[in-house]
């Protein structure tokens, strides 16, 4: 979300919907008043979703009612409500395990955003670089590689995804940050492909600030 004076704008992904496609991005635009604010989006599918609630200042929380008019999810309605989520930065260190169920480790540095900065995308995504080194005898060093959605390595929400370029093989991360407002608890799988030790298993990876 952004704000401009008392205009506001920014951009969503809906999951877990029949009418919405997680991977389009629909813009959103209004205006902030006092701590009323109120957001409707662009159409898709016919589809125009309406939010109005309360909020204490951009990257706060929010609360308040959304509806949906038009297209698939015509007549759609309830409550929502959200807040900020942090970018993760600084140390990385993490388990991962096979599907075989051998584990090993991870250690790295993280960076918001290629120039060490982070900045929203006109996709609503944040962009991730920095380096990783793995405990396996599989690959060792590794670069991760900065992208914004749906490509390299970002942040949208709390998902995570990091793809990282190893000296065997392309190693690609997709999480969920499991405490957005506490420690930095990121959970998911991985794949490794592209060398001599192609793998597939679960991770857990923890940033300290």
């Amino acid at each position: 979300m952004n704000q401009s004076g008392s205009s506001v704008s920014g951009a969503v992904h809906v999951e877990g919907s029949k009418c919405f496609d997680r991977m389009t991005t629909i813009g959103l635009t209004g205006a902030l008043t006092g701590n009323d604010i109120s957001l409707a989006s662009m159409s898709v599918g016919g589809q125009v979703l309406t939010l109005t609630g309360s909020t204490s200042g951009i990257g706060n929380a929010f609360a308040g009612t959304y509806t949906i008019s038009g297209g698939c999810a015509n007549g759609d309605h309830g409550t929502v409500a959200g807040n900020a989520v942090g970018v993760i930065r600084g140390t990385l260190d993490g388990t991962f395990t096979t599907s075989g169920g051998e584990t090993f480790d991870m250690a790295g540095s993280i960076n918001p955003g290629s120039n060490g900065y982070a900045s929203a995308s006109s996709e609503g995504s944040f962009e991730i670089s920095g380096t990783a080194n793995f405990g396996t005898s599989c690959f060792g060093s590794g670069k991760i590689v900065a992208g914004t959605f749906p490509s390299g390595s970002f942040m949208i929400g709390t998902s995570v995804v990091l793809t990282i370029q190893t000296d065997n093989g392309t190693f690609i991360f997709n999480g969920t940050e499991t405490d957005p407002g506490g420690l930095s608890e990121i959970r998911g799988e991985y794949t490794v492909t592209g060398g001599t030790c192609d793998q597939s298993g679960t991770a857990l990876i923890n940033d300290d600030p």
